[in-house]
């Protein structure tokens, strides 16, 4: 049985972490490193970063969080946001970051994905899909945070994307981010068919019946939380605990 993650995504507009719903209406709730902290001392799995404006403002103002939070957390931490190169990829890594997530950057230039996972391995190279359910059905690829159409269909893209190198995709459906109505199970599932590497889900999750949704109906191999955990809607132990319960394998604390 394959282990399931236990994620917390941290979306940040520097220097606070935000919150909204469908990717818009952003909330500042404060340091991401306090968030993160609380999150490692729970016996969270990884940490995701998201540099919510660095594609639209094309900076990256996530290397200092990430150095400063891999001085106290000591688990695996995503990076994403503003990656536009090798060197970008390089200097998250040098500051702490163990996996490089990049969307817009990769849409734009899918040539960087197989640059990434030459120079630094597939491992680190997280594709970042953005999803929105289309009304003839189908989903397509966003970027710029949900802000901008790309006309990829999300299927086509993933499949290339593995190809070109891709180790993990994080699969946001922006139809269900922020709202705790459940991930969006077809889109989970339809991805997860697609592709041989881990899929982890992200948008929606309310409880831990949709973690476990997620993982049996979808495929996915990670769970993505935000809200749940920012607002305190549970903690990381009521989540493992509940997934523990549902039959799953969890990492022990």
């Amino acid at each position: 049985m394959t282990s399931i993650r236990i994620i917390a995504r941290l979306d940040v507009k520097a220097p606070n972490l935000i919150k909204g719903v469908h990717l818009e209406g952003l909330r500042k709730l404060g340091d991401p490193q306090t968030f993160a902290e609380k999150y490692y001392n729970e016996g969270i799995d990884e940490i995701i970063y998201i540099d919510s404006v660095a594609s639209l403002y094309e900076r990256n103002t996530i290397v200092d969080i990430v150095r400063h939070t891999a001085e106290n957390v000591f688990i695996p931490i995503t990076a994403g946001g503003g990656v536009r190169s090798v060197a970008d990829a390089r200097e998250l890594l040098r500051v702490g970051a163990d996996k490089i997530a990049i969307c817009t950057a990769a849409l734009h230039n899918p040539a960087l994905i197989s640059e990434i996972a030459s120079a630094l391995g597939s491992q680190c190279m997280v594709l970042s899909v953005q999803a929105k359910s289309l009304p003839q059905g189908g989903w397509e690829a966003y970027c710029d945070q949900g802000r901008e159409h790309t006309g990829r269909d999300v299927l086509e893209w993933v499949t290339e994307a593995e190809k070109l190198g891709a180790g993990e995709i994080l699969l946001t459906s922006i139809d269900q981010e922020g709202t705790y109505r459940g991930f969006d199970i077809d889109l989970i599932r339809a991805v997860s068919e697609r592709v041989s590497i881990p899929v982890i889900a992200s948008g929606g999750m309310g409880s831990v019946a949709d973690a476990d949704a997620a993982i049996r109906a979808g495929g996915a191999t990670a769970v993505a939380v935000a809200a749940m955990l920012h607002y305190e809607k549970t903690d990381v132990t009521g989540i493992r605990t509940g997934l523990n319960d549902l039959g799953h394998q969890v990492r022990a604390v």
